[in-house]
This record gives structure tokens, sequence and C-alpha cells, in this order.
């Protein structure tokens, strides 16, 4: 679909103006309150309501190269922590901006570069301070109680009963615990199979973490180690990398070293409903989900799933006894081959009579396959790929159900709770491959006239043993379901992030705001001091260089600082709580002020974090004070959203530099060429 922008000016750096525009888009995305968009094709007017960023960029086009980087970044920060890609899109545009204007200043391009990435280097040593340890989350479930495995969320992909949630299929779409106290596979009109997070640690990790202790020091050691290790993940440009010896920003004098102890004595989150509550920006519903799933990995939850309505005489039948399973890893189909096979391409029908002996073979076949399920007693067949409508009608017709699309998580949750081997031909199955001791029966009854209109009813499978909680997700309008599975994931990793690492981020703001004022003092600093606040390699660069820098210098931090008091202005501004985008800067350009005569900012924002009124520190929504709880956000995937961002908007900036001096002066149209340096 094709998308407004804005005017390009080709008189200025245009992937830069690309990104910039690109990331405008998404800015309705940032912070608790979220507003959905609808995008509208050009050509035939089709529109598709989105309400992610992952989702935007589907839905946008582009071409461009610029564009083809951010969607290639917005992904990889998808695929691999599938939260903080709203901030990524955001601060690609900011610091798109920011690299403009410093272009547009006369600063050169490799200082850009260099005081850029110093300067978020330095912003992610200094937020360590801000950093939350979290101590036995599951003490209130019972020291047993620990995150048992990725498979016990099972995601399973289907057109689910579009039935408004209070019809019956779900009393009341609030009602949470009720909807998960029966078990919880997520359904959508999309139709596509989503992996399921890494959701869960073992019980060993668990209890070896509660056996280790370890003082502040220690951690704040080991966390900037590992801030410090982490490797650029982009390298197109042959220019774009980063050596260790250029680490020449140092950090503001009279800042505590101890501050990160500090905040580990003052903060520690040892409760899981505060760390979900904190970590939910928004998604209150959807973390509900998420705790409901967590706490029923503890009992004998099940499968749940869609089949046809005229399946109903054989479950009512099947109920409440245990039936043996056979799993295939494939398709379910006369014309299915395994990954690998290749068919001869060379055969082809050449006649109707063809067609009518092709008809008959996969009747054939699914005689053939009813033979097997008779031969071995099975009544339940779960396909992980797609299955033969026919083969369907004739298994219900002999007391057998046969189900598709299966997530291969559920798949293996079943072959080790009934025994059942994978098979990926019918031919295959033996004695040994049958699983046993499995239940179907109905989930809910659903009205009449919903089911009559969709022609589908949830059944739950059940087996002793079972690992797996499935999230049944529903609404009345199909545009949001896409939205609500999107929300529940993200929940969800976030959740398993924190646990992961054992730590989180003071939210709300928190983190951002100390960059903004550590680089103002930094910039500062710079202005007044010169060449004493640079140092490693600059002392062995000639002097040309070394004067650029200290006039430059205090300018790139100042821009790049820009990026975050946009973004914090713009995350005030959605929380509906600020009347304009200026009244929200005017907000934090008071706490700066003060933070900087505190003459230690992350003191400040400590301080600050505790009163629980400060608006720039608890931005989530809510009437009374008191009830404002404590926000958090996640660590690694945070700082990797940064990096990905600035990494991004150098990547583009050096890559135009490069193709613009790569050609001769006289190739280029003068008019086109304006305001271009050549180098």
């Amino acid at each position: 679909m094709v998308m407004a922008c804005r005017v390009i000016n080709k008189r200025r750096h245009v992937g830069l103006q690309q990104l910039s525009s690109f990331a405008e888009t998404g800015r309705t995305f940032l912070g608790p309150v979220k507003s959905s968009k609808f995008i509208i094709d050009e050509e035939c007017h089709a529109s598709v309501l989105v309400s992610s960023t992952v989702r935007l960029l589907e839905s946008l086009d582009l071409t461009s190269a610029a564009g083809q980087l951010l969607s290639e970044a917005v992904r990889a920060q998808n695929n691999t922590y599938r939260t903080g890609t709203s901030t990524l899109l955001f601060l690609v545009g900011a610091w798109s901006s920011a690299a403009e204007e410093c272009l547009h200043l006369g600063v050169p391009i490799s200082l850009i570069v260099s005081v850029m990435s110093e300067g978020l280097n330095s912003c992610i040593e200094e937020v360590v301070s801000l950093q939350v340890p979290i101590h036995n989350v599951f003490d209130p479930m019972g020291n047993t109680k620990t995150f048992s495995g990725p498979e016990t969320f099972s995601v399973s992909v289907y057109p689910f009963l579009q039935i408004p949630s209070g019809t019956g299929l779900i009393q009341k779409e609030h009602d949470l615990k009720d909807v998960a106290s029966q078990s919880l596979a997520i359904y959508s009109p999309s139709g596509r199979p989503v992996k399921s997070p890494q959701l869960f640690r073992s019980q060993a990790k668990v209890e070896a973490d509660e056996n280790t202790s370890q003082t502040p020091q220690t951690l704040k050691n080991s966390l900037l180690a590992d801030t410090r290790c982490r490797k650029s993940v982009l390298t197109h440009s042959r220019h774009f990398s980063r050596t260790g010896n250029n680490q020449w920003i140092s950090k503001p004098d009279g800042v505590p070293e101890q501050l990160s102890a500090a905040a580990s004595k003052t903060y520690r989150c040892d409760d899981l409903v505060e760390l979900e509550v904190g970590l939910s920006h928004g998604g209150h519903s959807s973390m509900k989900l998420v705790d409901e799933a967590v706490r029923l990995q503890y009992q004998n939850a099940g499968y749940i799933s869609v089949v046809s309505i005229s399946s109903t005489t054989l479950i009512k039948e099947l109920q409440n006894q245990p039936i043996r399973v056979v799993l295939v890893e494939g398709d379910l189909t006369e014309n299915y081959r395994h990954l690998g096979f290749n068919k001869s391409a060379s055969i082809k029908t050449v006649s109707e009579s063809l067609k009518v002996q092709q008809g008959g073979s996969e009747e054939l076949w699914t005689d053939r396959v009813l033979q097997v399920l008779i031969k071995f007693n099975v009544n339940l067949v779960l396909a992980q790929g797609n299955v033969s409508e026919r083969l369907i009608e004739k298994c219900t017709d002999s007391r057998r159900l046969v189900i598709g699309s299966v997530n291969g998580n559920v798949m293996q949750a079943f072959a080790e709770a009934s025994g059942a081997v994978q098979v990926a031909y019918m031919t295959q199955v033996n004695e040994n491959c049958v699983g046993t001791g499995v239940c179907v029966t109905i989930w809910r009854s659903a009205p009449f006239d919903a089911v009559r209109r969709t022609n589908r009813m949830a059944v739950m499978l059940k087996t002793e043993g079972i690992n797996l909680v499935t999230v049944v997700l529903t609404s009345p309008v199909t545009a949001q379901v896409q939205t609500k599975e999107d929300t529940f994931w993200t929940c969800a990793y976030r959740l398993y992030h924190a646990l992961k690492e054992q730590k989180v981020f003071l939210g709300g703001g928190a983190v951002e705001f100390l960059c903004l004022s550590h680089l103002q003092i930094l910039a500062e600093q710079s202005a007044s001091e010169g060449n004493q606040g640079c140092s490693g390699w600059l002392r062995n660069t000639s002097s040309w260089l070394a004067s650029s820098v200290t006039q430059y210098r205090p300018t790139v931090l100042k821009c790049l600082a820009k990026g975050w008091h946009r973004y914090l202005s713009t995350l005030l501004y959605n929380t509906a709580t600020y009347s304009s985008e200026l009244e929200a800067g005017a907000f934090i350009q008071h706490h700066l002020q003060n933070a900087t005569d505190s003459g230690s900012p992350s003191s400040y924002v400590l301080n600050e974090y505790s009163k629980l009124n400060s608006g720039i520190l608890n931005s989530d929504i809510s009437d009374k004070l008191e009830q404002i709880p404590r926000v958090y956000d996640i660590v690694t995937p945070k700082i990797e959203a940064w990096r990905r961002a600035l990494d991004l908007v150098l990547l583009v900036l050096q890559t135009d530099s490069e193709i613009i001096t790569g050609l001769e002066r006289t190739q280029i149209n003068s008019q086109e060429s304006e305001g271009f340096l050549f180098l």
C-alpha cells in the first residue's frame, strides 16, 4: 500500500529525510495510549487497520533503499525480542533529523558518526544506575513454582468464531480470569502459524539463581561488561564499524560511582503482579492473560481448537473416554511430499480422463488412510499442516476426529504426554507411533445463532501430564483480533525477558530522561573544556581533526539530545495528560533544569521516581496519584532498539555520502547538487 509522505527536498540528504518521513507515521504508537491507523491503498482504495509498528511497515510502500533498511531493522528487533519496535521507529526519525541538522551546520560526516556513537554508548553506561533487580517473584506461588518451558504456550491460528464477547463464548470480555481458567491457542483470522516465545525458564535455572548471591557491585560490573562487549549488528557499509579505542567521551564529574548499588538498595522487585503491571504499558488485559497462563501451568490444562459444527455428534460420542491419537507432522493430503522430495516437473495432465483418474487416486488414498486408522483403533488425528476435506468427511462418518493446522509446540506437547511418535505419512504408522489417553470434549456452548453464522465450534483436548496452556482471543471486530494477538505476545515477551535477565529499568521515561540530562551535561562540558574533554585515539590524530572535534562535538551531542527530548515530549503528549507537545516539552525542560541544579541527575531521577507524582517518570494512566503503578522497562531489548536506531541512521548517512563522492561533479545536474557537500 502506498503511504502519504512529506515532500522530499533534493537539496538536502534524501535518505535521512525518507527515514524521518517513515518514522513520522508511527508516532502515535509510542506510550501506553496507542491510536490505531487506517492504511488506504491509493489504487484499489482498500484499507487495513493497524495498531503496531510491525503491522504498519508491512502495509506501507517501502521500496526505497532507506525504507528497506528500516523494514529490516524493525523486523530484526521484532523477531528477536517482540518488543521495542515503536521506540526504534521513533528514534530513527528523531536521530535522522538530528543528523540532518548536523549536516546543515557543516559538521563532517565522520565526526557525526563518531560523536553520536560514543554519545549513545555513554548514555547506555549511565543508565545502568536505573536498573532494578528482580528477586523471588514466585515466592507467593510457592517455592516450586517456575516457568516450565516455551511449549507451555500454544499458538494455533485459525478463523475463530466471530462472536461478540457478550454472547456466551466469552461471557465478559474483561473477565480474563474466567477466560483463562479453562485453558488458554491464540485464534485470529490471519491463518498463519506464529512461533511461541521462549517464555519460561527451567527449574534448574531458577534454583541456581536463588542459590547464587550477587552484591550490588558485582551486579554493576557484570552489567557494564555486557553492554561494553556488545558489537554492532549492522555491517552493510565498509565504513560502518566501531573499535574499542574510540571511547573518548568522559563521564561528568561529580556523579557518584556507587549509583548502581544505591539503586539496587532503593528499588527491587520481588512481586510477580507488580512486575507484570509495570511491564504492561497500557496492555493490562493482555498482561492479565499472560499472568493467568503462567498460573495455569501448574494445573492439567489442555489444548483448545475449532472444528466444523458437523462434528458435534462425534465429539459427544467420544467425550469422557480415553482415545488413541496419531500425530502427522506435515500435510495430510494425497499429494503431500515431505521437505526435500521433488516431484518430476515433466509430468502433466493432458486429458480429462486423467483428471478423473486423479480424483480416483485421492479417493483410493483416503480409503487407505481410513484403513490404517481402523487397524490401530485411532479416533483422533492431529496434523501440523493442511488436511484433505474428503478425508475429514470420511473420518467423521466413521467416528474419527481429524484436526489440522496444529502448532508444532502443541504436537510436541501431545507427543510427550501421550507417548505418540510424529510421522510424515500415514503409511508409517505402527503400534509404537500411536498415543493413548487423550480426551476430547466441547469447550463451551455458544448461542445457536452464533454457531450457525460461523459453522464452527470450540473443542478441548486433554491428556494426563500435558504441559500446555492455550490462550483464546476473540473480538466482535475481526480487525481487532490481530491487535490483541500482537499485544499479548508483546506482554509475554516483556515478562520473559525481565525474568530471564533478572533485572528491569525504572520505566515511564526515566532512562530516556537520564540520557537527555547526561548528554546535555556532556555538551556543556565539551563547550567549556575544549580539548580536555577528549582523550584516547584523539591525542594521536592531526591538529585539524582535533580542532574539528573541539568545535563540533557540543553541537552533535546537543542534536543527539534533541532526539531524546522529542521522544519524551511525544511520550507525554500521547498519554493525553498534556494539551500539546510544546506543553510537554516545557514540563521536561523544568525537570532538566532541576536535575542539572541537583548536581547528580541519576540521584534526581531516583528521588523523583520515589514520589510517584512526577509525570515524566510515571506516564501510566490513572485518575488518582496513589493508584499509579510503578512502571518498568526491559533492559536488553530497549538498549538494542536504541542501538539499531542509531546504527540505521548512521548507515544511511554514510551510504549516501559514498554514492555522492563516487560521482564526478559534472555527472550530476547542478540544480540537484546544490546543498550537497562533496568530500
